[in-house]
């Protein structure tokens, strides 16, 4: 279900579905669209994520800022939906411009992304000359005087005569686009020169671009991969600027296999990785502040056995392998491990009728006493959220 929610003063179009998955995808659209083109590669691809769709500013539903202060106010959005929404980490999936957000958000805030897949952009588009050519024309002519030429980039000859009703579609939404909010994307394109930025990043990186497409074209999509230090290029044949519209299948099985890639982290990282979100930057920033030479090596211990080894395995979920740890920390009395793991909950997404449940079952199996005093510790912990009738 599409929502609205109040994001940096702006009114933001979006749609969050949360299955509890390992994966969350996070969707950016390109200049002049909104987020209905990702439908079908979103749709396919919530067997295995969390999908979020959004609006940028200026585009869709969502509201039209007076003033816009280049791609910061995009990436700053983007960082405020996350946090609104709870989302620690994510896989961006940006598309042209929304692949720029993409960039700035793995570069700023790398513990955010996990892997980066970037469709049909590149670390400059266009020139500042080229920037002010469309912008004069969208002040002279409105969006509808530049449509058919858009078309034309955006889609390969064959899809605009195979679908002439999906062609007039995405012309209207094009169309009824905020211009605007077109015209401080465009500025925000023109102004902002990301070469720099994408040599930072270093998370495996999935670069695609149509093979038909006239604005970010093959040969400097390829000159991005050449930028970044793990990222890697497919090209999908006849496809042009818009893939996810004009063929989403090829694209969401590119995303799909970069996705199924083991990770190149060493099993420190992914142990760190899997920590951070199961237990929240805040705590492990505090444990990491706190170690010394006694104990950095049992800590380095922890993280790579209990975090790398066993809870970054991909057969059971968070809410499931949080679920048995409370069971058994509870079981065994051991009651700070047991308050820090219900206070993680809302990261891995264990519900409080979930640990209900559990402790429960803990009474049957352990002992009365020791359920009795985890449900203590449980309604300390979660305090007001508990329904008082339960």
């Amino acid at each position: 279900m599409a929502d609205f929610m109040q994001v940096n003063g702006l009114n933001v179009h979006y749609r969050w579905v949360n299955h509890r998955k390992e994966h969350t995808f996070v969707f950016i659209n390109s200049l002049g669209t909104d987020f209905r083109i990702w439908d079908a590669v979103a749709q396919a691809l919530q067997s295995i994520g969390n999908v979020l769709v959004y609006d940028k500013r200026g585009h869709g539903l969502s509201e039209t800022a007076q003033s816009t202060h280049g791609m910061q106010s995009y990436y700053e959005d983007l960082v405020a939906l996350l946090d609104a929404l709870a989302i620690e980490q994510c896989i961006p999936v940006g598309l042209s411009v929304g692949g720029r957000v993409a960039m700035l958000l793995a570069a700023n805030q790398p513990h955010r992304v996990s892997r980066l897949v970037l469709c049909d952009t590149a670390h400059k588009i266009g020139t500042a000359e080229s920037w002010n050519q469309r912008i004069a024309q969208v002040q002279t002519l409105g969006l509808s005087g530049i449509s058919d030429n858009v078309m034309e980039k955006w889609f390969p000859a064959a899809f605009r005569t195979g679908n002439p009703s999906a062609l007039i579609g995405y012309r209207t939404m094009l169309e009824r686009c905020c211009p605007t909010g077109y015209i401080h994307c465009c500025e925000a394109i023109r102004d902002a020169d990301l070469t720099e930025v994408v040599k930072q990043i270093a998370h495996p990186t999935l670069c695609i671009v149509g093979t038909e497409d006239l604005s970010t074209t093959p040969a400097l999509v390829k000159s991005l991969v050449a930028l970044m230090p793990q990222a890697e290029y497919q090209a999908i044949e006849g496809s042009g600027h818009i893939p996810c519209v004009d063929n989403p299948k090829k694209l969401t099985a590119l995303i799909e296999a970069f996705v199924s890639q083991p990770s190149a982290l060493s099993l420190y990282e992914q142990g760190m990785k899997t920590r951070r979100s199961v237990l929240g930057n805040a705590h492990v920033d505090r444990a990491e502040a706190n170690k010394n030479s006694l104990d950095q090596d049992f800590q380095a211990y922890i993280t790579q056995s209990a975090w790398g080894l066993v809870w970054s395995r991909p057969h059971l979920t968070k809410r499931e392998r949080s679920m048995i740890t409370i069971a058994l920390l509870a079981g065994l009395a051991h009651h700070e491990e047991l308050e820090m793991h219900l206070k993680a909950t809302r990261n891995t997404g264990a519900s409080i009728d979930d640990i209900k449940e559990v402790l429960l079952h803990l009474g049957i199996y352990t002992g009365v006493p020791n359920s009795n005093e985890a449900f203590k510790i449980a309604k300390k912990v979660f305090g007001e959220e508990i329904n008082p009738q339960n």
